[in-house]
């Protein structure tokens, strides 16, 4: 059994604070172009979320900030979601460079319709609401997939978790094709694709171990009948 991990520091929080303002600058420092308003919108967007999700986790709920601020492997995690992690994180990496760079530094995508970036402002919108939602009403939503035995891990099924089983990957959907979208970057979709892709198939692995391991998993399926999307799958 893991231990159950200790709140960070106020200076490691300080720190983590200060580090979301570089995303924007980031963003459009990538693009090349620091009049790109899209581009300050998607940062600013992206450190505004991070911020009130961090902020808020530290004070409400602590011992769910410590639990996601865990490093992979400490938490006895199966071997098949550290890769996944791997593999999520390097994609993600990548689709938020590439974008700033398909869409204003060599205008690999010539741009998208205005209709398209407007869905893609309104999918970062739903996106950054059910993130947000699935940490604030699920305490037990580590980054990692295990059970929390230390910590008394039940099945929550209030919010967001109503609606579909996995409301983060939902959002987190949302957002992959919401950005790329908005910023006008076809690679970014493409990426984004692929990212959902292997966030599909870690669905599949973590609902076989919670059905296995966390009591009342199986009738909360029977009572939320869709993992990713509202009447598909």
């Amino acid at each position: 059994m893991a231990d159950a991990p200790r709140r960070p520091s106020f200076p490691k929080f300080f720190l983590a604070i200060v580090c979301q303002f570089v995303y924007p600058i980031l963003v459009v420092g990538l693009g090349g172009d620091w009049r790109w308003g899209a581009g300050w919108a998607f940062g600013l967007w992206f450190s505004g979320f991070c911020l009130a999700t961090l902020s808020y986790l530290y004070v409400r709920d602590p011992a769910l900030l410590a639990e996601r601020s865990r490093r992979p492997g400490t938490g006895g995690e199966p071997t098949w979601d550290r890769v996944a992690l791997v593999a999520i994180t390097v994609l993600f990496m990548a689709w938020f460079v590439l974008m700033p760079l398909d869409a204003r530094r060599f205008h690999w995508t010539a741009g998208f319709p205005v209709a398209w970036q407007v869905l893609g402002g309104v999918l970062l919108l739903l996106g950054s609401f059910f993130m947000f939602r699935a940490v604030a009403d699920n305490t037990f939503a580590s980054a990692m997939v295990r059970i929390q035995a230390e910590r008394g891990q039940q099945v929550v099924s209030s919010g967001v978790y109503r609606l579909v089983r996995h409301p983060m990957y939902l959002g987190a959907t949302a957002m992959t094709l919401g950005a790329p979208l908005l910023l006008g970057s076809r690679w970014g979709l493409a990426l984004g694709l692929l990212i959902i892709a292997v966030l599909a198939l870690r669905i599949l692995g973590e609902e076989r171990l919670l059905a296995d391991q966390l009591e009342g998993y199986d009738d909360y399926r029977k009572q939320v009948r869709y993992r990713l999307f509202p009447g598909v799958w």
